[in-house]
């Protein structure tokens, strides 16, 4: 049962947009929106939807920012249920990819994170054990997964009293892709010390499960703290999961290995046919390596790009992917698509980018055209998924309202009883120094200012002119990495500078409670960046102060501003009858400064202390490595993952040494 856990209520206007939610999927319906502004607390009523339909709920978003901050969300919101997270596992990602122009192949290069592969395993585990499962997944969910019913087929039951063989158990767990590992036992391995067989499965954090036999019958189970060599709950019963959702049973991985010797003879007859011996060569030494690889381990480097062969799919099929985890056995199941005004382009984009990028690889050589089959969806199979979606933004797109027709739910009032910011027009000849007088004011009260311009160089020019005249300033824009960007935020909210200057600062997620002044610079210049859309969600930013105010610098008014300025307006009206109606007094929004991703300490002072790394002992070495392990682990389970990342490099290097 997927239990809600807070001291909140929903306020009224929450109230009617969730029976009105609830109400429309409970009739079936498909699409439904819910039309929320900034700071009207839309995840809580995606909580009470859920709560109140208990259906698993799949909540995708663009960006893995909002998938970490809804994460956090909804393991506070449903802290006795499985609440999971489901984002791509790389740090860093270079597909393979070649250009024909320049005769130029780039090698797939990557850096995967181990927690966020742990999350992801932990996810489709849960989804095939449990009912009340939320997952929180960027357009990952989008990518092809193994065969769900392939992956159930692979798993291990344990009972106590149970007869299995050694030598057997050993073998299955192999073919689960565990490894055997009696030095340095981490996840995904499996060490054995006499009748005793410990198994870290791939999805655990920081215990494993250790099995005692007598013989071939399990005598004893239960769970074994590594880090503090403690035993856990005894068990009587537990279920083991694969280390892959591509993992195949041996009957499935043989006849998979049989399609892609054959479709390999078809592809070679006809690049001799066409006389592409370069091709020819380049694609049976490649694939004669990977069914090699295959043949022997079960796995191959770019596995996923058999992905059709693996799970038994036709050319064309759509693939399988973490949609279908949820529907497992005809399961009912809830798509909540949060900022679905980005999301939903997002996933539109996904499959022709893919495409374009394998198609030449095909037509070159470096992969059999069944390739093509691991894909992310199509949008027509993504919208048409037999499950029920919820739309949620505070500027749903035409799309959106489309296909929800009547079933729209809006959320105008806020609980703090905060309206939407007031719009001053200026002309846009002076807007620096009029900007310049206006910020003064608003600094003076120690509230903080939001500047959007046009292009990253205006925003550079602009910084320094400020900082010329004496303001605490800095810039952000794409060049900035992620971490960087979180520091600069933390900043602006502690008062460490008053006044940030972006691009498109409505992209990064921003919940400012300390800014009170939005100003967009060029208001006019009709285009993306000033559509009514964006033009809504940047002035939204002011919506969590009571002294929110928007600056709009501008020669003329726009058809843009003028829909952006008069839904603003409308919405503001609205909000001032209904506090005055509920006598409501409108406060400031108050949230708590997160903690910095950047890693202050340098990890490497924790175990040199003045030593060269290469003289310290062995045995101090272990002890070092056990404390930064469960450094690593705490910070992963706080999804600072940068953090969790450098600390596994300086293991790395120990575990080198």
């Amino acid at each position: 049962m997927l239990e809600l856990t807070s001291e909140f209520k929903p306020s009224p206007d929450q109230k009617q947009a969730i029976e009105g939610i609830v109400k429309s999927i409970k009739k079936g319906n498909k699409y439904q929106t819910l039309l929320g502004v900034t700071g009207s607390g839309k995840t809580f009523t995606m909580a009470n939807v859920i709560k109140e339909l208990q259906m698993p709920t799949l909540i995708m978003s663009h960006n893995k920012s909002l998938c970490a901050q809804l994460y956090s969300e909804f393991k506070g919101f449903f802290s006795k249920n499985h609440v999971e997270y489901f984002i791509s596992y790389y740090d860093y990602y270079q597909p393979e990819a070649y250009i024909p122009r320049t005769d130029v192949f780039i090698e797939k290069d990557s850096s995967t994170n181990e927690d966020l592969e742990r999350l992801r395993l932990s996810a489709t585990a849960s989804l095939l054990s449990y009912k009340d499962v939320i997952c929180i997944a960027s357009v990952s969910a989008n990518y092809g997964l193994g065969n769900p019913n392939e992956y159930i087929g692979m798993v291990l039951i344990f009972e106590l009293g149970m007869q299995i063989s050694q030598k057997e158990l050993l073998k299955k767990l192999v073919d689960m892709g565990y490894k055997r590992n009696d030095n340095f036992f981490d996840r995904a391995d499996f060490r054995v010390q006499g009748d005793i067989i410990d198994i870290y499965p791939a999805y655990y954090e920081d215990e494993v499960v250790r099995l005692e036999f007598f013989g071939d019958e399990l005598d004893s189970m239960y769970h074994y703290n590594v880090l503090e060599n403690k035993k856990g709950k005894d068990l009587k019963r537990f279920i083991l999961y694969p280390t892959s959702q591509f993992s195949v049973g041996e009957i499935r991985l043989k006849q998979a290995i049989k399609d892609i010797k054959q479709e390999l003879n078809e592809r070679l007859a006809q690049f001799e046919l066409e006389n592409k011996l370069v091709e020819y060569q380049r694609l049976k030494q490649r694939v004669e390596f990977d069914l090699e690889m295959l043949t022997s381990t079960g796995m191959c480097k770019g596995v996923e790009n058999y992905a059709r062969h693996l799970t038994g799919l036709k050319a064309g099929d759509t693939p399988y992917t973490l949609f279908d985890y949820f529907a497992i056995q005809d399961r009912k199941f809830l798509v909540i698509v949060d900022e679905s005004h980005v999301s939903l382009p997002q996933f539109r984009g996904m499959f022709a980018g893919d495409r374009s990028r394998k198609q030449t690889l095909v037509d070159y050589g470096f992969r059999l055209p069944s390739a093509l089959d691991n894909r992310p969806l199509m949008f027509d199979e993504f919208i048409h998924k037999n499950c029920q979606f919820l739309f949620v933004s505070a500027t749903p797109a035409p799309l959106e309202l489309e296909l929800s027709k009547e079933n729209i739910f809006h959320q105008i009032m806020r609980p703090t009883g905060l309206l939407d910011p007031l719009i001053e027009l200026k002309d846009s000849d002076n807007q620096v120094e009029i900007l310049f007088d206006e910020a003064k004011k608003v600094i003076n009260k120690n509230e903080r200012v939001l500047v959007t311009v046009l292009t990253k160089k205006l925003a550079e020019e602009l910084t320094r002119y400020y900082l010329e005249l004496g303001i605490k300033v800095k810039y952000m824009h794409s060049d900035i990495d992620a971490i960087e960007r979180n520091e600069i935020i933390r900043n602006l909210r502690s008062g460490a500078f008053d006044m940030l200057i972006g691009i498109n600062l409505l992209r990064e997620g921003l919940d400012l409670p300390e800014v009170s002044l939005i100003a967009i610079m060029d208001a006019d210049k009709e285009g993306f960046l000033r559509s009514t859309t964006s033009l809504i969600q940047t002035m939204g930013r002011a919506a969590r102060n009571v002294n929110g105010k928007v600056l709009l610098f501008c020669k003329k008014i726009t058809k843009s501003m003028q829909e952006a300025i008069d839904i603003t307006n409308e919405r503001r009206k609205l909000q001032e009858n209904y506090n005055k109606k509920h006598n409501i007094t409108p406060t400031s929004v108050k949230r708590h400064i997160e903690e910095s991703l950047k890693n202050e300490e340098d990890l490497g002072e924790i175990y040199r202390k003045g030593k060269k790394l290469e003289k310290i002992p062995a045995s101090e070495r272990a002890k070092l490595i056990k404390e930064l392990r469960k450094q690593m682990l705490e910070a992963a389970k706080a999804l600072e993952f940068e953090k969790a990342a450098a600390i596994r490099d300086e293991i790395n290097k120990m575990k080198n040494l």
